[in-house]
């Protein structure tokens, strides 16, 4: 029986498009220079972008950027700058840091600081679903039932939402798993007017705010670190469905592995990072982008410089094998089939490699090395 054109599978579910493919990916706060852990979801999500199209499918990629958050305006501080310069300067360098990484301009890349009315709308529309109440100037969503969205238990969570700015000792809060749709500004922080007093947006209410304005009630696939599943990804999702009626918010979810260094997540609170500027001085883009996808995108994973050693070796492997003169159908539908099953880049590459020719170039251009 006909099965119609090749889809992309993620965690064992096609995802069927109609029309076109929103994408949605949350993108950097903008405080620091790009490290290999922020790198390897927008260069996951462009894969997948690439994988989509090359299926026929049309996409639209929406990618925002956090520049009203708390550590970027501590950054800003310290640097002694007006917080919207300095992330526009940190701004540049995470897009010439992409840019090398052949990672694709997104089509849309809404700015938090612009879309604060949308955040009001939205802690509007919460408050008239009665999933949302004011408190102190601020406007909290009910959150007692996301940890159960994210599988967790409900100690497992606080400590989770502590770890992430949680302000779970929050005394205007009824339940410390409510979460700030709009907050009151501290005195000196940067505040806009609302209905309920200055203040600025919750983390989690932007990239809703922005993703439903973008593309309306639902998205197709949206992307972000593992480390972002809770609580910022439960959050959104919860409070976009809270303030639609429409379920659910994501069809699907590309929640890339955690990079690490020395077995500890890289983080700019532990020191541990890898930047990919300082890679790129050793290293062509294409071989830090080889590292990145030569694996299980939802695999955890430890650097080290052998890898990426290694993958400059599969990049070259692979470019000499493109350089085959010879055609074989079977052999490219094979290095498809690998892509489309769940994004699986290494068999692909295994694949591209041994046959060569038509197979490798189809590779080398749907991927981007």
């Amino acid at each position: 029986m006909p099965t119609g054109p090749a889809r992309l599978t993620l965690n064992g579910t096609p995802l069927s498009v109609i029309g076109r493919a929103r994408i949605y990916v949350c993108g950097v706060t903008p405080y620091d220079v790009t490290h290999l852990g922020h790198a390897a979801t927008f260069v996951w999500v462009d894969a997948a972008e690439r994988v989509l199209r090359r299926v026929g499918v049309q996409t639209e990629v929406c990618r925002n950027v956090t520049d009203v958050d708390d550590v970027l305006f501590d950054a800003a501080s310290r640097a002694g700058a007006h917080y919207d310069r300095f992330a526009a300067v940190q701004q540049f360098h995470f897009e010439r840091d992409m840019d090398a990484l052949g990672v694709r301009r997104p089509m849309h890349e809404p700015r938090a600081h612009t879309f604060v009315p949308q955040v009001v709308e939205l802690a509007s529309a919460l408050l008239d679903a009665g999933a949302a109440y004011v408190a102190d100037g601020s406007v909290y969503f009910r959150g007692g039932a996301v940890p159960d969205r994210a599988g967790l238990f409900r100690d497992e969570a606080e400590k989770l939402l502590a770890a992430n700015g949680g302000r779970n000792d929050d005394p205007a809060k009824e339940d410390p798993l409510d979460q700030a749709v709009w907050q009151r500004s501290a005195e000196g922080e940067p505040a806009w007017p609302s209905p309920w007093g200055p203040g600025r947006p919750g983390w989690h209410a932007e990239c809703t705010a922005m993703a439903l304005s973008t593309y309306g009630p639902a998205l197709d696939l949206h992307g972000g670190g593992a480390d972002l599943r809770f609580p910022h990804h439960a959050y959104e999702a919860a409070q976009a469905e809270a303030a639609t009626g429409v379920t659910p918010f994501a069809r699907s979810w590309l929640h890339v592995g955690t990079v690490k260094l020395g077995g500890e997540k890289m983080a700019k609170s532990t020191g541990n990072l890898v930047f990919v500027s300082d890679l790129l001085k050793e290293s062509d883009g294409r071989v830090v982008r080889a590292l990145l996808l030569d694996r299980a995108w939802a695999s955890a994973w430890d650097y080290t410089p052998e890898q990426l050693a290694r993958a400059a070796d599969r990049v070259d492997a692979l470019h000499v094998a493109a350089g085959q003169s010879h055609t074989s159908t079977a052999a490219q539908a094979a290095v498809l089939d690998a892509l489309v099953a769940d994004l699986d880049v290494p068999r692909a590459l295994d694949i591209a490699i041994e046959e060569g020719g038509s197979a490798a170039r189809d590779l080398v251009q749907v991927l981007g090395l």
